[in-house]
């Protein structure tokens, strides 16, 4: 993922929205759930966005988009970097196509006992769909998958 910010002082949520690759709405949605996104307004109520508000962006459509964080995953992993001042960081690694700094998010968004039940949980959800008279499902013309 490239992105090119012209080499300007402010942009509008459209020049923002086409630096990013993504719809106004999305953008506005990531304002509403990542407080530190908070542009300036303009006099006229318009958003007004900075260099480092886009850089900010980034690096939330990265973790969102393509590390696959949910939400509060995201959320998360940004509280880390902020506590151990990886932030800048992590934000000069996306914009250079570097990977994230590492650290431990990824462990205390899985549940307190592991894996190991989601795995066993997916295995007979899996068993479900593939035979789904063995929990006394029964749908007419409906085989089992093999």
């Amino acid at each position: 993922m490239s992105f090119r910010i012209p080499d300007r002082t402010f942009f509008r949520i459209g020049d923002v929205s086409a630096i990013l690759g993504v719809k106004p709405h999305v953008i506005r949605f990531w304002e509403s759930e990542f407080p530190f996104l908070a542009p300036a307004k303009a006099s006229s109520g318009q958003r007004v966005y900075r260099r480092s508000d886009i850089e900010a962006l980034i690096l939330v459509k990265h973790l969102l988009h393509i590390e696959r964080f949910s939400i509060e995953g995201a959320r998360k992993k940004l509280a880390e970097l902020r506590k151990s001042a990886r932030l800048r960081e992590a934000m000069d690694a996306v914009l250079s196509g570097q990977p994230l700094p590492s650290g431990e998010v990824v462990a205390s968004v899985l549940p307190k006992s592991g894996i190991g039940p989601l795995q066993s949980r997916i295995e007979s959800l899996r068993h479900l769909i593939r035979n789904p008279a063995s929990a006394g499902f029964s749908i007419p013309g409906l085989k089992s998958i093999q």
